[in-house]
Formats: structure tokens, sequence, C-alpha cells
């Protein structure tokens, strides 16, 4: 089957996230207006806005960070309301989050991570295979074996954190990846290589992507279904691919 037509196939099943009238406060300043979004199986949604229109505090919220407060509406993963879960509840559920800034974690190596993650879920995992699957994907990502040896991120450069985060969603193989600003700080055959991977991921697993991005090239290099414009804290536009490039030429200004 070809992949375009696996894509609609998948994208006809029931929704895989719904949000309804989400709000949102940090620290007491609302922060998301009542957000809307739907994210069906398979569907790759790109999330655009310009800088401090809540894109990061909508990705930080959907993975649970507590520092971000639901003070109204919903979220529901496949059918079940996640309001009040932890951010490893959600994971078990197949939420995966790459972030805009991975943090470090000195003495604990991507694999020992990942086997906690798999473990966590109740997957009856041996170390020695978890290894061997680690060091396979790593060599499909041209990752070294003195990363793989090091605490997670400890040292490496922007676009190593990068692809050591994709090495993570390719071995958790999650239903719903966002990506906050994975593209970012990469130089232009970093950012090509990420985006091959996530596109084969995507097409080889069926998962949803929510990609938050500025830049048209991660956009015209991984097959998007559905755009939509956040500002301010609220989804103020949605469209398909002649949005990414309205965007591109003109910016925002149309919605000030």
């Amino acid at each position: 089957m070809k992949t375009q037509e696996l894509k609609k196939s998948r994208t006809q099943d029931n929704e895989l996230l719904i949000i309804k009238k989400l709000k949102v406060e940090v620290e007491g300043k609302e922060i998301l207006k009542g957000v809307d979004l739907e994210v069906a199986r398979g569907e790759v949604v790109a999330l655009m806005g310009p800088n401090g229109s809540g894109k990061s505090s909508f990705s930080n919220t959907l993975m649970g960070n507590p520092n971000y407060k639901i003070t109204e509406g919903e979220i529901f993963f496949e059918g079940k309301k996640i309001n009040e879960m932890s951010p490893d509840e959600r994971a078990n559920l197949g939420i995966f989050m790459a972030f805009q800034y991975p943090v470090s974690i000195p003495g604990v190596t991507v694999r020992e991570m990942l086997i906690a993650s798999m473990r966590s879920k109740g997957q009856e995992v041996k170390a020695l295979d978890v290894k061997r699957q680690v060091e396979e994907v790593a060599r499909e990502l041209r990752i070294g074996d003195d990363l793989l040896s090091r605490g997670l991120n400890e040292g490496f450069s922007g676009g190593e954190k990068k692809k050591m985060e994709i090495l993570q969603m390719k071995v958790l193989q999650p239903k719903l990846a966002i990506l906050d600003e994975t593209d970012s700080g990469l130089d232009m055959d970093a950012l090509n290589f990420v985006a091959y991977e996530l596109q084969r991921q995507i097409e080889q697993t069926g998962m949803s992507v929510i990609l938050i991005t500025h830049y048209q090239k991660m956009l015209s290099l991984v097959e998007v279904d559905k755009v939509v414009v956040l500002k301010k804290g609220l989804l103020v536009d949605k469209g398909g691919k002649t949005l990414i490039a309205e965007l591109g030429k003109n910016g925002y200004k149309k919605y000030e």
C-alpha cells in the first residue's frame, strides 16, 4: 500500500487526542485562553505562531508539566481524560515529548533511561536486548558509541542532543510525539537528517505528531496534514499546506 493510502486509512480512524476549551495559567498568569484541537491517529499537525504565543506552554501542558495549571477545559487521549495524570502516566499511555532544549542527566546513560521507561510501562525487557536495540538505532542515526556511554546529553552538541531525542522516540515508539522546536539550532545537514528520520518513523509506525516550529524548511521535509496557528494563547487559524506558504510570505500580520 502506498504512503498516501496508508495515511488516509489511519486518519479515517477515531481521534487520538481531543482538546476542549483548554485554559492554562503559569504563576497566576493565563497563557492558554480556550484552545480546541483534535489530532487523528497518524495525523501530523504543524503548530505555528509568533514568539510568546503559548506554543511551548501548550506542549508542556499536554505532557503534564506541573508548573502549567489547567484552570478550565479537558484533554482526552484515546478517549481517556488525562487532565490529572502525571508526566510518567501520560508517557505510559504513549505520549512522548522532544524538547527544544533537552536537559543533561549526568550519570544516567540513554540505555539506562530507556530501560527504566520501558519497565515502568510494565514491559518485561532484558538490559542486553535494549542495549542492542539502542546500538542499532544509534547506527541508523549516526550516533557514535562514545555518546551512548556518557550521561544523557552530557557534553553533547545541539545536533547530538536532537538526534538523541529522535533515538528515544524510535525506541519507545509512542502513539503521539510532541516535537517542541526540535529543528531549532540545527545546521542544514542535521535538519534534513532529523526530518528524514521523523518522516520515516511516521510512515513505519503510524505515529501522530504535533510539530511545533517556526521554520518552513522543516515543514517542507515532513508530510504535514494540518496547520494551526496559535497567537496570544488562542488558535486563530487552521488550514493545509497553503497556509504554510502564506505564513512564510506574510508572517502573522493578519492576526494582529
